[in-house]
């Protein structure tokens, strides 16, 4: 059984590549032409309508797809050699960041393209390892991690990739932000106690707080579009579950119970649902959950690895 991608390390061994294509595909090899027509929110209970971008290598190494927030119509929207994965969407619905390996890069960049998979640019073009892109609640800056500073550290930048600015400094490894909805503040998942976190600071990196303060691994935050709760991963009950608590860390509930690894929670835009990860069918597949934990319902289903669940938040026709 394969195990879920390790989050602080991405394999550049990639083999020399000829001829990547930028253009836009579908896993049976046909140009994409995608109609976003998808509704801006669904009623509690109605999963189609919903769009869910996601990282998969069904197609033979990892791209990014995108689907229906039940699991139909997966359209591939990279098609390069490589790792294309980790999709977050802007709030205007317009762009997908992503974070890509690709051979003619010579590391990892931060991608950013249109919603139909058209128009890939590389925003970051640095040598380091550039990953875990978030899009920031007015759509002008994209925080994301870096290692080009010597360990793994939040950054946060402009949307074209301009005036990159690091906002942690701790020596450690800090992972997976996750912008506040009012874009004040940002979660992350962070080692600097000994074992993985999740803390919160200031959109400037400052006043950094602890919130989960267990000695199990928990990170991999995600905040609600509410901006009342935070949903993360924690190890402490023996392997990966989603937890949710209320963003000061108080009211810690465990939302999944299954001995299988649980990871990468989602909210939806409306806050009625939370898209994660799990193995528990013998792959990894994405589900959805409402936020009490109940009706966990697995959207994909295929023999690939699945995984990087990230919600449209508005659509554009």
């Amino acid at each position: 059984m394969r195990k879920p991608p390790v989050a602080s390390v991405l394999v550049l061994s990639l083999p020399i590549l000829i001829g990547c294509s930028e253009s836009p595909m579908s896993p049976n090899g046909t140009n994409v032409n995608l109609s976003f027509a998808a509704e801006a929110g669904f009623d509690d209970g109605v999963l189609a309508g919903q769009l869910l971008a996601f990282g998969s290598d069904r197609a033979g190494f990892f791209n990014v797809f995108v689907m229906q927030g039940n699991g139909s119509k997966p359209t591939q929207l990279t098609d390069v050699p490589g790792y294309n994965a980790r999709p977050n969407w802007s709030h205007d619905g317009r762009k997908i960041t992503f974070t890509a390996c690709r051979v003619t890069d010579f590391s990892c960049e931060i991608y950013v393209m249109n919603a139909d998979g058209s128009g890939q640019t590389n925003l970051t073009n640095n040598f380091s390892t550039e990953q875990m892109s978030v899009w920031s609640p007015d759509d002008k800056h994209i925080a994301f991690v870096s290692d080009r500073d010597g360990s793994p550290q939040i950054y946060v930048m402009n949307a074209d990739g301009s005036n990159p600015t690091r906002l942690t400094n701790d020596g450690a490894v800090d992972l997976f932000p996750s912008w506040s909805p009012d874009g004040t503040r940002i979660a992350f998942e962070t080692n600097r106690d000994g074992n993985s976190e999740v803390y919160v600071m200031n959109a400037d990196g400052s006043n950094p707080v602890n919130l989960t303060q267990n000695p199990a691994a928990d990170g991999g935050p995600a905040w609600s579009p509410r901006g009342d709760k935070i949903a993360f991963r924690s190890d402490r009950d023996g392997n990966g579950e989603i937890y949710v608590m209320s963003v000061d860390g108080s009211e810690q509930t465990r939302l999944t119970n299954n001995p299988a690894e649980e990871y990468y929670p989602a909210w939806s835009p409306t806050g009625n649902r939370i898209a994660f990860v799990s193995n528990r069918d013998g792959n990894f597949e994405v589900y959805v959950m409402k936020p009490d934990g109940s009706l966990q319902t697995r959207v994909t289903n295929n023999p690939a690895f699945d995984a990087d669940p990230a919600w449209a938040i508005t659509v554009i026709r």
